[in-house]
């Protein structure tokens, strides 16, 4: 580790998944602010505009990339575009997800499959394929965002609960497997955040009013208080956490 700077990322390349806005677009900013060149990848390329300008802004090198990962041919190809444009990844940041809601009886399989595939799918494939450059080089970093539904069942979300504990779980596996090559895998589990996920909550005042009397911290996360927990496992002083789901959600489960 390096002891004088162990939460720096000076030289460090970072891929973000889901980019364009929320969680990721924090993530991505705060990356940069600890010293990282960051490729930004989203639906569209002009839906990180925003996201690479503040990079920039920041001093720091930003590539847009465009993949619809609930395509895994397309997450194929984000990873093959990366190398290609960016070179070797240190960090990888599988933060893209979708969300559906219905009851269990009546939830669509074009929508389970979609979910599926985007939250959990397309991380098993980006980290593999980026994953297996890190062993190569016994060094790496890869972070998933988990959810607090990686814990409990939830209401009318099956899918995006079945994928989040999916990705929980695929997160202690690869930390199995990787940790002895200098690869870090570790994931965020976030509470209840306002981002366009959450939304439907948010507008439910009967479910935004249950949900904050059970938070500790007396509010909602905001996508900046990820900062933190991104740049703490990106960096060098979390060489020696490996398969750790961290939670960041004001108290919610210490409740």
């Amino acid at each position: 580790m390096q002891r004088d700077r162990p939460f720096s990322l000076d030289g460090r390349r970072a891929l973000v998944t889901g980019a364009s806005r929320g969680l990721g677009r924090a993530m991505a900013v705060a990356l940069a602010g600890a010293g990282a060149d960051v490729a930004c990848a989203s639906r569209s390329t002009s839906g990180t505009d925003d996201t690479a300008r503040a990079i920039r802004d920041l001093g720091r090198e930003a590539w847009q990339l465009e993949a619809d990962l609930s395509d895994l041919d397309a997450a194929e190809g984000l990873a093959q575009e990366a190398a290609e444009r960016v070179g070797d990844i240190d960090i990888l940041v599988n933060n893209a997800g979708t969300i559906r809601r219905h009851p269990a009886t009546d939830f669509p399989l074009d929508d389970w499959r979609l979910v599926l595939s985007t939250n959990l799918d397309a991380v098993w494939v980006l980290s593999q394929a980026i994953g297996r450059g890190m062993v190569e080089r016994r060094s790496g970093k890869i972070i998933n965002v988990a959810s607090m539904l990686s814990f409990s069942g939830g209401l009318t979300v099956p899918a995006y609960t079945a994928s989040k504990h999916a990705v929980a779980g695929l997160t202690k596996a690869l930390a199995n497997e990787w940790a002895a090559f200098g690869v870090q895998v570790n994931a965020i589990a976030p509470g209840y955040f306002r981002t366009e996920n959450t939304r439907r909550l948010q507008e439910d005042p009967d479910r935004f009013a249950e949900i904050s009397a059970r938070i500790p911290a007396g509010r909602w996360g905001e996508p900046d208080d990820l900062a933190g927990a991104a740049v703490f496992l990106a960096a060098p002083a979390s060489d020696y956490v490996n398969g750790t789901v961290l939670v960041v959600d004001g108290g919610w489960m210490a409740r």
